[in-house]
């Protein structure tokens, strides 16, 4: 007697064979199994933080603007820790699962996510088939929002100390008003954001680092 779970891989398995496109919706737990943190919980947060644990800033406070303006090193200190984590986790094999059903299909792959760490186009996605919804700490833009411009953050090499979660180098800065950097993310109390890297056919444009 099959059990119903066993049934549900078979209708699954049979919707992914006949299927023309595969739409991939992801969120944190996506990027768990590559060793990610998921920030759940304060005590989650805080084990991946201690120094923010320690001084009792929990990931709302950490992961909003309000942070950067009133101790910029320390809130870089958090967001460069997780560029360079990122840089430096492979994606684990999921991804690669995902993108060959979905290469298989007459209409290829596209991705709806709400992870910020780049991991889809690490794993060869195509770009142009990514949408990150809440943004991609792999791009800057200006604190104060100058203007509407998001660059690259690939030139930025961030040192923190981990004892303390401070940015020990220097901040990074806008290319056009000199004020401070931040990642081009979606956070909490935000009303900054620039979002146009969501829409497709600006894409390239917002891709490139202003000189």
């Amino acid at each position: 007697m099959n059990m119903p779970f066993e049934n549900d891989f078979s209708r699954a398995s049979d919707l992914i064979k006949h299927a023309d496109a595969l739409v991939v919706a992801a969120g944190a737990g996506m990027g768990v199994d590559s060793g990610l943190p998921d920030f759940r919980g304060n005590e989650g947060f805080w084990k991946a933080y201690p120094a923010l644990g320690r001084a009792r800033i929990n990931f709302y406070e950490a992961a909003s603007p309000a942070m950067f303006q009133r101790d910029p090193r320390l809130a870089w200190g958090f967001y460069g820790h997780r560029l360079m984590l990122y840089r430096e986790t492979a994606p684990h094999p999921g991804f690669e699962i995902l993108k060959r059903w979905g290469q298989g299909m007459r209409h290829g792959v596209f991705v709806f996510t709400s992870n910020v760490d780049g991991h889809f186009q690490k794993a060869g996605f195509d770009a142009n088939s990514i949408v990150e919804v809440h943004g991609s700490i792999h791009h800057l833009q200006c604190l104060s929002r100058c203007r509407d411009a998001i660059w690259s953050a690939e030139d930025f090499e961030p040192v923190v100390d981990s004892q303390t979660c401070q940015l020990v180098n220097a901040l990074p800065t806008c290319p056009y008003c000199n004020s401070l950097a931040r990642p081009n993310i979606l956070m909490f109390d935000d009303v900054d954001w620039v979002e146009e890297r969501q829409l497709q056919g600006s894409r390239v444009q917002r891709n490139r680092k202003p000189r």
